[in-house]
């Protein structure tokens, strides 16, 4: 069944919390492990206005339904980094504009021209790019859902999993659409399916790797993927991307695990 766009932007909606007691953090706090995890994820989402923006100077912002998609996408990953925003600052951890400043202006030269160098190339590709950026935002999706089930798992926090079950929900629909154009685009173009091979395999990172120091990487995903559960749904993930016509055996995110240290190559 094709992903309805219509639908899905009249639907889309904020994120909830007012009806959760947010003041239970202050009895129940969040161990020191969590809340540096939800302080990566909170960054990673409230990046995603920047991600769109490399986004929009490519052949995507050409396709209706993309656009149409992208606008709501973006509305409902800055409201995930708003409930997260909130959480952290019952921890009394900085959050806001201040910390967002900070965060974009760490990235130096290279955030500066990511928009340039990726409208290059993703122009003289030409249409068959939206088939690389369709897989992409599916493997990322998948990434961040299986983060949020997996910190739920890990702290069981009565009011953090209701948060992260209603962020995981949006998630869901995410992963529909970019699945389901990702799998369209490559079934029609066998370049389609060899470009998006070769972008993942050279320059795919775990979400929030291009934003966030190395350290905070290897720290979420050590809490998150350590162990052999953790292994077990890296694997799950790379399975889902075996799944993309032409992407079998890439190996994506167990790399990561083993790029960081979290398991042995």
């Amino acid at each position: 069944m094709s992903f309805d766009i219509d639908h899905y932007a009249q639907t889309s909606t904020r994120i909830r919390w007012d009806d959760l007691d947010m003041s239970s953090f202050e009895t129940r706090p969040l161990s020191d492990d969590a809340l540096r995890c939800l302080s990566y994820m909170s960054d990673v989402e409230t990046h995603t206005v920047c991600y769109l923006r490399d986004l929009l100077v490519t052949p995507s912002h050409a396709d209706p339904e993309v656009t149409v998609f992208l606008t709501m996408w973006n509305l409902e990953e800055y409201w995930h980094g708003e409930v997260l925003d909130e959480v952290l600052e019952r921890h009394s951890i900085p959050t806001g504009p201040e910390h967002t400043r900070a965060v974009r202006s760490r990235l130096g030269w290279r955030d500066r021209l990511a928009p340039i160098r990726q409208s290059l190339l993703a122009n003289i590709i030409g249409e068959d790019f939206i088939a690389t950026h369709m897989a992409w935002g599916a493997i990322n999706e998948w990434c961040a859902h299986s983060a949020y089930t997996r910190l739920i798992q890990a702290e069981s926090n009565p009011v953090l999993t209701e948060i992260l079950k209603r962020i995981a929900k949006q998630e869901t629909r995410h992963v529909a659409f970019y699945n389901s154009q990702a799998r369209d685009r490559m079934l029609r173009s066998k370049k389609a399916q060899k470009i998006a091979r070769f972008a993942l395999s050279k320059a795919w990172g775990i979400v929030g790797s291009t934003i966030m120091p190395p350290d905070e990487v290897k720290h979420m995903l050590t809490y998150l993927y350590g162990g052999e559960q953790g292994l077990a749904e890296a694997r799950r993930i790379d399975a889902k991307i075996d799944a993309l016509p032409g992407q079998q055996g890439l190996h994506l995110v167990e790399k990561e695990l083993v790029k960081y240290g979290v398991i042995p190559a």
